[in-house]
């Protein structure tokens, strides 16, 4: 049953994490400008808040999840104007002249930032909630034990997705020279601000 319920979360991990968005398009761009391991913080950074909704969803914390939703515009406003705001940095940003080295401080904020970004995004916590519902997790029999495993389980399939994908990218970085990359931080940098309008076009007006 443990085993089950520690394969399920990273079914739901995996599941979740797996389609493409700004996270991934970010994820890739570092991968190409700053290396593989900057591409993986950033896609841990996401876990990270994956595992926190998942959370919500494993403890059945209602409460949480209907603050969230309740606050979704605020969430939305938050979300879009930061992916404008990261959009246009990266779409301006200037290719190094040689690789390079992600120090501790960027990769601190290569985390935190998709960590925001995924947890200013409410859809995030109704799709946890709609598959926990489905697969019949809503409550977990063996209390916060098999609780916290399920959780692990979202953590881990998220992250093994983040490694897979800054991995395969990182494969190809070196076919990028200085304008390649260019062309890489205007394509990505676009993709990013056109995600961030499309979160600020759906805030309802109260």
């Amino acid at each position: 049953m443990d085993a089950a319920l520690l394969l399920k979360g990273y079914i739901i991990g995996l599941s979740i994490a797996a389609p493409v968005g700004p996270i991934g398009v970010l994820c890739i761009r570092r991968t190409l400008a700053e290396g593989r391991i900057a591409g993986l913080v950033s896609g841990l950074g996401a876990a990270t808040a994956d595992a926190l909704y998942g959370c919500v969803a494993a403890f059945g914390l209602t409460f949480v999840s209907g603050f969230l939703v309740n606050q979704q515009t605020w969430l939305r406003l938050v979300g879009g104007l930061f992916l404008c705001y990261l959009g246009a940095r990266t779409l301006l940003a200037r290719p190094a002249e040689r690789p390079a080295t992600a120090s501790g401080r960027s990769l601190g904020g290569f985390y935190t930032s998709t960590f925001v970004l995924t947890l200013t995004n409410p859809m995030t916590i109704l799709s946890f909630a709609a598959i926990f519902a489905g697969l019949g997790l809503a409550e977990i029999s063996g209390g916060y034990a098999s609780a916290l495993l399920l959780v692990g389980g979202v953590f881990f399939g998220s992250a093994s997705w983040w490694l897979l994908l800054s991995g395969g990218v990182s494969l190809f970085r070196g076919r990028f020279g200085a304008n390649g990359l260019r062309w890489v931080n205007r394509i990505s940098g676009a993709i990013i601000i056109a995600f961030g309008v499309v979160a600020l076009l759906g805030i309802k007006p109260a």
